[in-house]
């Protein structure tokens, strides 16, 4: 029998997010298990897992605002963007002060183009974009645009500094710590990355490898998991008879009391008995709701 739902797992450094995955499939059992929003294998924090149904609401997850705790490095550039790559170039960053950095750093937010880093899971002509580099060759990248909420600088280092970072889909940390260290005239990379939180899940109350291996071990994991319905609250709602579950179920669009938001074009739909049944997107060409995901 499948169990729906979502995990808050913390995944370690050094640990890739399909291991993650797969230590899940195995202890639980349950064959459909995705992951929102891949962690570097460097980087540590925040994974939500989601379970059974569940993995039909990762989309929704990977859209959601993160937040990042970053570690950078001046005046060291490496082929990854990060730590983990090979030296570049080196520069003097001594004459770098605080002060600068603090002023620089509002320039990185909000609606900008960010190009991504030749080491990244991006597709160009059927291979992705690490699978290129390694293989020695460059490409160009296009800017994507990409939203920066905020960025704050916590501490003060050099060579180091630390920010936290809010920010939508599609960002890579790694390519703001290459960036920040081109305006500054000295080059960074990312040193370490702790994810601190994805949509509504937060570090705080994450669970560790130990923890994971606790709950499975002692047959309690289940109380642990979220309802796949807890990443969707912002959808507007309707409960419906036994006749428009079967019409729904059976991918007919419906006619449905629900006040569609103007930013927003989906709904939930359940069953009189509180099950979650379907994801409707609306039709403006029909005046209908269409079950774009129905969840069997």
């Amino acid at each position: 029998m499948s169990v729906d739902g979502i995990l808050n797992t913390i995944k370690p450094a050094g640990k890739s997010s399909f291991a993650m995955i797969s230590l899940i499939r195995r202890l639980s059992g349950e064959r459909r298990v995705g992951h929102a929003g891949t962690l570097d294998k460097a980087a540590s924090g925040v994974l939500p897992v989601c379970l059974g149904k569940a993995t039909r609401v990762v989309e929704f997850l990977a859209k959601t605002h993160k937040i990042y705790r970053a570690n950078i490095k001046l005046g060291v550039v490496t082929d990854t963007y990060d730590h983990a790559g090979n030296i570049t170039e080196e520069k003097d960053c001594f004459n770098i002060e605080r002060e600068q950095v603090e002023r620089l750093l509002p320039s990185f937010v909000g609606n900008i183009e960010q190009v991504p880093p030749m080491y990244s899971a991006i597709k160009r002509d059927g291979m992705r974009l690490h699978q290129l580099a390694r293989a020695g060759f460059e490409v160009e990248r296009r800017p994507r645009k990409i939203d920066i909420y905020s960025i704050d600088l916590l501490d003060w280092q050099p060579p180091f500094f630390v920010i936290d970072v809010e920010c939508g889909k599609g960002t890579y940390i790694r390519s703001l710590a290459y960036d920040i260290g081109q305006a500054l005239g000295c080059g960074a990379h990312l040193f370490s990355l702790v994810r601190l939180k994805n949509g509504i899940f937060d570090i705080a109350e994450g669970l560790t490898v130990e923890q994971l291996d606790d709950a499975f071990n002692g047959g309690y994991w289940q109380d642990v998991l979220h309802p796949m319905d807890s990443v969707l609250v912002h959808m507007p709602a309707a409960v419906v008879d036994s006749h428009m579950e079967k019409e729904i179920r059976n991918g007919v669009s419906v006619d449905l009391n629900v006040e569609k938001d103007s930013d927003l074009d989906w709904c939930r739909a359940y069953s009189e008995g509180g099950e979650l049944i379907a994801l409707l997107r609306y039709k403006s060409s029909m005046d209908r709701w269409h079950p774009q995901k129905v969840l069997i």
